[in-house]
C-alpha cells in the first residue's frame, strides 16, 4: 500500500510539470507521452513553464543544425567567409599563362553558377588571356566520401540527399530546363555542364497540362563513369517551363566547364584539361575568391533548412579544430567540443552524426536542446533569432503560421522525417516576454505532431 502512495505522489508530481492547458492538449491528440518530449521556459527567468521526458533521447531531424550553426557562430563569428585560393604555376608572358590554373577551395558552401562571371574576370584583371596548361582542382581540405548522394530515402537524386565537397558547386545541384518548341520536347542545361549526356525521347502532346501529359519521366544512370539522363513520356504543349532539379554528376567538374565557358566568353582562351591533384609548393597566389558572410549562410540552413551547407560547415569547423583535411568524426567532435568549451555539455548518449538531421541514428535530449537556445539568445540576442525562420514570414514555418496569432512572434527550426515532427526556438507572449520552445514528437502518429504543436504554442502566446 505504501508503494502505492509513493507511486500516486511520483505520478502526480510528474504530470504537475506540465500546465492544465497543455494537459488538455495532449489528450486530445493521444499520442503516447513516452514519444514526447516538451521544455518550455521563460527566457528571462529560465523557469520552467512545461516540462515533459525532457532527458529522453530523440530523433531530432533537422533541429541538429541549430547544433552545427551555434558552434560555428562561436568558433567563427558572423562575419566569416569562406575562401577559394586561384594560384598559377610556370610563368605569364604577353598576357598568356604558360603553366596551369589552380583552384583550392576551403568548403565554400555558396559557391555557385552566379560566383563564375567574377571569377573569370578577376583572372583576366591579373592580365591573364590566354591559360596554356590545364585547370588543377586542389579538392584535400575535406576527407569524404565520393558518394554523390547520401541515400538517404528513395528520392535518391533529390538534392536535400547531396553530399559534401571540398569543391562544392551549384550545392551539387544540376537544373535541367524541359519546354515544348512545335512538335519536339527541348531539354536545356542552366550550366554548360559537359560530363553527363542527357538521352531524350520525350514526346509532345496536346491536350490539357494535367495528370501524365503533365510531367516527364526522368531516369539517371550513374552506373558509368558518365552518368546518363533519360527523359521519356509526354508533355503537353500547353505547359509552361518544366525544371528538373537533381544531383547528377560532380560538382568540381561542373565548375570546371563553367569556368572554362565563363573564360572563353571574355576572350580568354583555354583548351586546359581538369585536373585534380594538390597545390604544388611552387605555385604562386593569383587572387581569393571570398564567399558572403557565415550570417548568411547560416540563415540559409535554418530558414530553408539546407542539409548540404550545414555538411559542409561542420566538415568546416572540423578543419579548424582538428586541423586539415577535415572529415565527418572531426566535424562531430568540433560542435561537442565547441559547446562544451561555452559551457554547453551535451549527454554522452548524443550522437550528432552529420549535422544536418538527415539521419536514423541522431539523437539528443531536450534539455540538451535547451541549453542550446538559452546560450545562444543570451549570447548574440535577436541577431540570432533572426537567422532561425520567423514564424508566418519566412522559411519552414512562413505557411505554417501565416495568418496565425503566431505570426511575426515566432522563430524556429522544424525537423521532419518519418515518424518525427519537432519543432524548436522562441515564442514572445501577448505579455512580451520571451519563452525558449521545444516540442518533440517521435511517433508513428508525428503527422499530428504539427497541430499539437501549433496548438501549444497558441496556448503559451494567449497564456502568458
Amino acid at each position: 500500500m505504501k508503494k502505492i502512495f509513493i507511486f500516486v505522489l511520483l505520478f502526480s508530481w510528474i504530470n504537475a510539470s506540465l500546465p492544465q492547458g497543455i494537459e488538455e492538449i495532449l489528450n486530445k491528440y493521444q499520442i503516447d507521452r513516452a514519444s514526447i518530449s516538451i521544455d518550455i521556459k521563460d527566457l528571462h527567468s529560465s523557469l520552467d513553464v512545461a516540462s515533459l521526458n525532457i532527458n529522453s533521447y530523440r530523433t531530432p531531424a533537422s533541429i541538429i543544425k541549430l547544433f552545427t550553426t551555434y558552434s560555428a557562430l562561436l568558433h567563427l563569428g558572423f562575419n566569416y567567409r569562406w575562401a577559394t585560393l586561384f594560384y598559377y604555376n610556370g610563368d605569364v608572358k604577353s598576357g598568356v599563362l604558360y603553366g596551369d590554373l589552380i583552384i583550392k577551395p576551403y568548403g565554400d558552401p555558396n559557391l555557385s553558377s552566379k560566383s563564375i562571371s567574377a571569377i573569370a574576370y578577376s583572372i583576366k584583371a591579373k592580365g591573364i588571356s590566354e591559360i596554356r596548361g590545364d585547370i588543377i582542382i586542389d579538392r584535400s581540405i575535406f576527407n569524404v566520401s565520393s558518394r554523390d548522394t547520401s541515400g538517404f530515402d528513395s528520392n535518391r537524386y533529390s538534392p536535400y540527399n547531396a553530399m559534401p565537397d571540398s569543391m562544392m558547386f551549384n550545392e551539387r545541384v544540376t537544373t535541367l530546363n524541359i519546354d515544348t518548341l512545335g512538335n519536339r520536347v527541348v531539354v536545356s542545361k542552366d550550366t554548360p555542364d559537359n560530363s553527363f549526356d542527357i538521352i531524350n525521347s520525350a514526346k509532345v502532346t496536346n491536350g490539357s497540362c494535367r495528370g501524365n501529359r503533365a510531367w516527364v519521366n526522368v531516369k539517371i544512370d550513374k552506373e558509368l563513369a558518365r552518368p546518363k539522363v533519360f527523359i521519356s513520356g509526354k508533355l503537353s504543349n500547353r505547359c509552361s517551363t518544366r525544371k528538373v532539379c537533381r544531383v547528377i554528376t560532380k560538382p568540381y567538374k561542373t565548375f570546371y566547364y563553367s569556368l572554362k565557358y565563363a573564360l572563353d566568353k571574355i576572350g580568354v582562351q583555354n583548351h586546359s584539361k581538369l585536373k585534380l591533384s594538390p597545390t604544388p609548393s611552387t605555385a604562386k597566389i593569383l587572387f581569393t575568391y571570398k564567399s558572403k558572410r557565415l550570417e548568411e549562410t547560416i540563415s540559409i540552413i535554418s530558414k530553408k533548412s539546407n542539409n548540404l551547407m550545414a555538411r559542409q560547415l561542420m566538415l568546416t569547423l572540423g578543419a579548424y579544430i582538428y586541423n586539415r583535411p577535415s572529415s565527418i568524426s572531426k566535424g562531430r567532435k568540433a560542435i561537442i567540443k565547441i559547446l562544451s568549451d561555452n559551457g554547453i555539455k551535451l549527454g554522452s548518449n548524443t550522437i550528432i552524426d552529420n549535422g544536418c538531421g538527415l539521419s536514423r541514428i541522431s539523437q539528443i535530449k531536450a534539455s540538451d536542446i535547451t541549453k542550446l537556445l538559452l546560450s545562444s539568445f543570451n549570447k548574440f540576442g535577436y541577431r540570432w533569432l533572426n537567422t532561425l525562420s520567423i514564424a508566418g514570414v519566412d522559411g519552414t514555418t512562413k505557411k505554417r503560421f501565416k495568418n496565425s496569432i503566431v505570426a511575426n512572434r515566432g522563430w524556429f527550426k522544424t525537423g521532419t522525417i518519418k515518424s518525427v515532427k519537432n519543432i524548436i526556438g522562441y515564442v514572445k507572449s501577448n505579455s512580451g516576454r520571451l519563452y525558449s520552445i521545444v516540442i518533440l514528437v517521435n511517433h508513428t502518429k508525428s503527422y499530428q505532431g504539427a497541430s499539437l504543436q501549433n496548438d501549444i504554442i497558441k496556448w503559451i502566446i494567449k497564456n502568458y
